[in-house]
């Protein structure tokens, strides 16, 4: 599990495809407090710890994995940054919302405007997640933990502060890029239960 609140930027170092891919991330994490096997979302999607350096942690990802996300489009390749979150202790202060980090699909930006300082982006979600998104709910997009500020069919929008956009990867978005995005898991159960009826 995860909050969304991103502690790191890693930067790709190497990418590999042995039958799944494989990645090497460069961090600022100490990676002597990290075990292999540990989860570490990487931009939104919760990946296992294969292998360690001094400053970097090898990942493997699935087939299934590329599918769901924003990996194959946009090219996770040497040079890439990547929002990072190691994985919730029990203790540990609960400042975005409950993430899961596994990505439910990929959202496009299909428009961005300055609103004083912050930055307003607006998405367009797959059809059969757009039914999760609520005004004023959670989301998590890149592994970030946002708050939904309207809806309107499948097309929501978000507001960045100048802070969100400078300790993340959201400073690099553009038009047209696809995100990782993981709706509200509360939204989820909320809507099969009312599906049981």
């Amino acid at each position: 599990m995860f909050t969304g609140i991103v502690t790191d930027v890693g930067r790709i170092s190497q990418v590999e495809m042995r039958g799944d891919m494989r990645a090497r991330i460069a961090t600022g994490y100490e990676t002597d407090s990290i075990d292999i096997g540990a989860s570490i979302a990487c931009d939104g999607v919760c990946l296992t710890v294969v292998a360690l350096g001094d400053d970097w942690f090898e990942v493997d990802i699935s087939a299934e994995t590329i599918s769901k996300s924003n990996i194959p489009a946009n090219g996770w390749a040497a040079g890439r940054r990547l929002n990072l979150e190691r994985a919730l202790k029990v203790g540990d202060e609960l400042g975005g919302h409950i993430v899961s980090g596994h990505v439910d699909g990929v959202a496009e930006v299909i428009a961005m405007a300055d609103e004083g300082d912050s930055t307003r982006i607006t998405f367009r979600a797959p059809q059969d997640l757009a039914r999760f998104i609520a005004p004023k709910g959670s989301i998590t997009l890149n592994g970030t933990s946002l708050t939904v500020n309207e809806v309107e069919g499948s097309t929501f929008g978000i507001n960045l502060i100048p802070h969100t956009q400078e300790v993340t990867t959201w400073g690099d978005v553009q038009v047209g890029d696809g995100v990782n995005l993981e709706i509200d898991t509360l939204a989820r159960y909320v809507a099969r239960l009312a599906e049981a009826g």
